[in-house]
């Protein structure tokens, strides 16, 4: 039967998919537009397990943010070429999936790929997308943060997001020390906030660096364990966000930054910080 470009329009608009795609399912469907939507909602779930072992290496990190400044959640959606990462549709569907997690609260990767953007689960969403592009698309990260103040900073590219959430804030502004010290997370990657919070497997890993450089050099066996501690407390200074050098003026440390600009009681709580790809 002859299909009206109206009728192709009308599927193009309410699928997303291409016009030779949305003719061809219209063609097959008799003309039948529910079915022509169902033959392609199969064709994306075709693509998706088609393309079900193919890399989706790059994408972008989206964040949303409570209207309050309370709370954050970050994102990593994936495709497979930055040339769809730059997509505007792209772009939208990752920013629809970040507010909705952020209203929605799921607990964990597998809940945020049941919850509902739009009428539909992001699963199907995301199934929905492969068969208009053509691309593996998958979420792969899912994290949120919550505090007194959060600040929230998306790297230019959209290839790492940080969230950072700030304690005995008073109602003091912190948006400017915020998104500095979100920077600092963004371009030095600490291993963790304090010295309190590395991981004990990560510690043991330094000290045991430590003895065998030690050893190696020949040092003493009696300072053996004194030399490691010392490089062990080089690493917490390097490497844990509170004791960085600051960027923005190495003479100080990020929380003496901190306690210099908003006071001696204020300091991050919690950060969160995403990369595509890591």
């Amino acid at each position: 039967m002859a299909i009206s470009a109206k009728e192709v329009n009308r599927l193009r608009q309410a699928t997303g998919a291409g016009m030779m795609d949305c003719k061809k399912a219209l063609t097959e469907a008799d003309g039948d537009f529910d079915k022509a939507v169902e033959l392609l909602r199969k064709k994306g779930q075709k693509v998706s397990a088609k393309r079900a072992d193919r890399e989706a290496s790059e994408g972008a990190i989206f964040i949303a943010s409570s209207e309050d400044g309370k709370e954050a959640t970050l994102i990593e959606l994936n495709c497979e070429t930055d040339f769809v990462a730059r997509n505007e549709d792209f772009q939208a569907m990752g920013d629809s999936i970040a507010s909705a997690a952020q209203a929605a609260n799921p607990a964990d990767l597998a809940g945020l790929q049941a919850m509902e953007v739009n009428g539909q689960t992001v699963e199907a969403l995301l199934t929905d997308a492969m068969g208009k592009i053509g691309e593996k698309i998958a979420v792969s990260k899912y994290e949120r943060i919550q505090g007194e103040s959060v600040t929230t900073y998306l790297h230019p590219g959209s290839r790492i997001g940080v969230a950072v959430a700030f304690t005995n804030t008073d109602g003091k502004d912190v948006e400017k020390v915020g998104k500095d010290v979100a920077m600092q997370i963004a371009a030095m990657s600490p291993v963790g906030l304090d010295k309190d919070s590395v991981p004990a497997e990560v510690v043991e890993n330094e000290l045991r660096i430590g003895r065998e450089k030690a050893i190696a050099e020949g040092k003493p066996e009696k300072i053996i364990d004194k030399i490691a501690q010392g490089m062990l407390n080089k690493f917490f200074k390097e490497n844990t966000l509170l004791h960085q050098d600051f960027v923005k003026d190495t003479s100080k440390s990020v929380i003496k930054y901190i306690q210099d600009e908003l006071g001696k009681d204020v300091t991050v709580s919690a950060y969160k910080r995403v990369q595509l790809g890591q």
